[in-house]
């Protein structure tokens, strides 16, 4: 990869305290598992349309953002299965479910429409290209952090996995959290790029050189694609 996304965002001290320090590390991965963090409807919406139009239905949609990632995330994810690496979903629990009761919530249930009911009874359903296959593992969360309050951690160490390759979304916000999160577990985490999105690109810039700068290595998605071979017969352990 040539020029950085980050690279416009940064300033002359930026980029000369950069060429000053050369300290990113290079992170050894042995046995990665592919991890996807809120693959949802409800930053999809049904059908792409720029972010700004696409909020007066789906308040939280990534716009084509969203859209633009899918075929970079469908490439990971074909590649990690014909590797047999681990697949692990990571999609949000609706507070209902949870035992958890939202006070003073703008709408009721029964203040809804019925198309506004459905979107919510849809917003955490992972979309069609993505979906889980028999077998993947399927993680529900009501943080930012695909680990917190969730048994991710513990399922990873079970399955003798000491590294990840990050897709999804938000760029700043779940991604973040989950790549800061992993590597507190100290797990190797690799970002591809292509494959994570937010609905502003300067905080997906921006939030991607903090990552890449403190928490993870972030490569292009076709650099991923050509790490994992080489690690695929020591990737599966009991």
């Amino acid at each position: 990869m040539s020029e950085r996304i980050w690279e416009k965002y940064l300033t002359e001290q930026d980029k000369e305290n950069l060429r000053l320090r050369e300290t990113k590390v290079e992170f050894a991965i042995q046995h990665p598992a592919i991890l996807l963090i809120d693959l949802y409807r409800w930053v999809f919406g049904d059908e792409p349309e720029p972010v700004n139009e696409a909020i007066k239905t789906w308040p939280g949609s990534c716009g084509l953002a969203a859209w633009d990632s899918l075929p970079h995330i469908e490439r990971l994810i074909e590649t990690g299965r014909e590797l047999g690496l681990p697949i692990i979903h990571v999609t949000g629990l609706d507070p209902a479910e949870s035992g958890i009761e939202r006070h003073a919530a703008v709408l009721s249930e029964a203040d809804l429409d019925p198309a506004m009911k459905d979107r919510r009874r849809r917003q955490f359903d992972i979309v069609d290209q993505v979906v889980p296959r028999p077998g993947e593992t399927i993680v529900r969360k009501t943080g930012a952090s695909a680990f917190w309050s969730t048994p991710l951690a513990a399922h990873l160490y079970s399955k003798g996995i000491d590294s990840l390759i990050v897709a999804g979304e938000s760029t700043s916000g779940c991604v973040r959290a989950s790549v800061v999160e992993a590597k507190a577990y100290h797990f190797n985490v690799v970002v591809a790029e292509e494959c994570v999105f937010d609905r502003h690109e300067a905080a997906h810039a921006m939030n991607l050189f903090d990552m890449n700068q403190k928490y993870a290595n972030v490569i292009s998605t076709q650099d991923a694609i050509d790490l994992l071979p080489s690690l695929s017969l020591t990737s599966s352990r009991p």
